[in-house]
């Protein structure tokens, strides 16, 4: 069901190049939708103007998010996953026949789309079935951007709960996946491929560096701040 939403807020925007333009404002769309078994936040980030969205973790419910793009008059035209766990992945095959849109992921990830031990498919085997994800045709590193129109989003590498998790910075925001959650939480390091020394010097050098006022929508639960949780980790 729908977590909440931004229908409407004035965000910087970026220029083809990737560069900040001061002053220059677009509208952007953000919706945020519980999926799945394990209501994993699914995010759609969209373009007011050239109706693009991005949609982070299609984890399931894949009605849900089409009907939610729809009443926001969005098309789909990049599918992201922060890390390969078949909870955020679990949607992308029929979203992206329905849409056409191309699916990125980390690049040290890519192999979990369709590895059952390193998606954990096994362990969701209710939830999980027939639910394989197509490759993904764009592999993300440090610092790529995505575009939905005038929107942007840059990858950030933050290994821990996976190899290849990735967080998504931009427009004052950050999407970190199961890397933090709100009230000093922070992802599991206990499944293949997670690493707590990792984990923890993703958070420490690559979020708990941003302004304070930075806005942070993780894979589960509600949404919180850099500084909120900067506090929270460090006491």
């Amino acid at each position: 069901m729908p977590a909440g939403d931004l229908p409407f807020g004035q965000v910087a925007c970026c220029d083809q190049y990737g560069e900040l333009r001061k002053g220059v404002t677009a509208f952007m769309i953000l919706r945020t939708i519980r999926v799945g078994a394990f209501e994993t936040n699914c995010y759609i980030v969209g373009c007011e103007t050239s109706k693009e969205a991005i949609v982070i973790d299609p984890g399931d419910d894949v009605d849900l998010i089409r009907r939610q793009l729809r009443a926001a008059g969005l098309i789909c035209t990049i599918i992201v996953n922060t890390h390969g766990h078949v909870d955020h992945t679990a949607g992308n095959k029929v979203l992206a026949e329905a849409t056409g849109a191309i699916i990125a992921i980390g690049a040290k990830d890519e192999p979990s789309l369709d590895d059952p031990t390193r998606n954990l498919s096994p362990a969701f085997a209710n939830f999980a079935k027939d639910k394989i994800s197509p490759p993904a045709s764009l592999l993300l590193a440090e610092g790529d951007t995505l575009y939905a129109g005038s929107v942007c989003l840059e990858a950030l590498e933050t290994p821990g709960h996976t190899p290849g998790s990735i967080s998504l910075l931009g427009q004052g925001m950050v999407f970190s996946g199961d890397t933090i959650f709100a009230s000093g939480g922070i992802g599991r390091t206990d499944f293949p491929g997670g690493s707590y020394d990792d984990l923890m010097k993703s958070i420490e050098e690559k979020l708990l560096v941003l302004p304070d006022e930075t806005l942070v929508y993780p894979g589960h639960g509600p949404s919180t701040t850099i500084g909120r949780e900067r506090d929270r980790l460090n006491r």
